[in-house]
């Protein structure tokens, strides 16, 4: 979306309303091709797995007991996770996704809808191939539903009609679109636990960066981000979401997209001004280092219920 619809991103292809759903189209025709290619000639000598990971936030309805409300949070979910998630675990692009692209195609005077389509056999082909589902995520959105006027140029972020919100209360160490939120995280996992019956999940990025450098690296705002997350995968787990393991992000600080070296995620600081790039601990290094040796918290005192 960032690389093919707003430009953000490498390789700065501005196509407003239908680049990023062409590059999706071919990312999951590609990655259908891969584990087909996997599973028919290096599957029964090597015994691995092929997988894709997926990065999606939460969706939350504004006001739970609003219809209104309920659909748009499930258009964020589909519009996110769904738009790859669905072909792969279920044949194609969500209903929902398909029917809002096309009717906006249509009123926008495009004879076909600005979302692709498989074809049957493609459909069949790219259906089951992930032996497990890699997950992203980060933070979570209040969502609720919004219209935008037909005359604007088509964009995959009015095509879902929906308005994103966060509480002014949730933590927001980070960038300004990273707000702790843990409580997201177990929705989104039981949410995929019941779309996509209940794949073999690897978390394969959670972390929170920092706004600010910290001198003493002592980023306690990144340990509480940890615990609360963790927390809430393992509550998930106990829901019976068959998650099997956990990658927080990142080991090192490094180069993040556009932000470059400025945005850190690291568990280690590293001091890109020098020639060696010396890496130094931070606080969370080592808090993230007891819970991977207990594989759990260490004080189960800090495990809310």
């Amino acid at each position: 979306e960032k690389g093919y619809e707003t430009g953000e991103h490498a390789p700065g292809v501005k196509l407003s309303g239908c680049g990023a759903y062409k590059a999706a189209h071919h990312i999951i025709k590609t990655h259908a091709k891969v584990w087909h290619s996997y599973n028919t000639t290096w599957r029964s000598e090597q015994q691995g797995m092929v997988g894709i990971s997926l990065t999606s936030g939460w969706g939350e309805p504004v006001d739970p007991h609003s219809q209104t409300d309920r659909d748009a949070a499930e258009r964020y979910i589909q519009f996110h996770l769904g738009w790859f998630a669905n072909p792969i675990y279920r044949g194609d692009y969500p209903e929902i996704m398909k029917n809002y692209v096309g009717q906006k195609s249509a009123q926008q005077g495009l004879g076909t809808s600005r979302l692709p389509t498989f074809s049957v056999q493609e459909k069949t082909y790219i259906k089951g191939t992930s032996d497990f589902l890699g997950i992203g995520h980060f933070t979570t959105r209040y969502v609720l539903q919004k219209s935008f006027p037909l005359l604007q140029p088509p964009s995959y972020h009015t095509d879902p009609d929906l308005a994103e919100l966060v509480d002014p209360k949730w933590p927001a160490p980070g960038p300004n679109w990273l707000y702790s939120v843990p409580w997201g995280f177990r929705r989104l996992l039981n949410f995929i636990k019941t779309q996509y019956g209940n794949p073999l999940i690897y978390v394969t990025e959670n972390g929170v960066s920092e706004k600010e450098q910290c001198a003493q690296l002592c980023d306690e705002w990144r340990i509480e981000y940890l615990k609360g997350y963790i927390n809430e995968m393992l509550k998930a787990l106990n829901d019976g979401v068959n998650v099997k393991g956990y990658t927080a992000w990142s080991l090192l600080d490094k180069f993040e997209w556009n932000k470059g070296f400025s945005e850190r995620f690291g568990l280690y600081h590293v001091d890109f001004r020098n020639k060696n790039k010396p890496r130094y601990p931070k606080a969370s290094a080592d808090y993230y280092k007891r819970i991977i040796s207990a594989n759990g918290f260490p004080n189960p005192g800090e495990v809310m219920a």
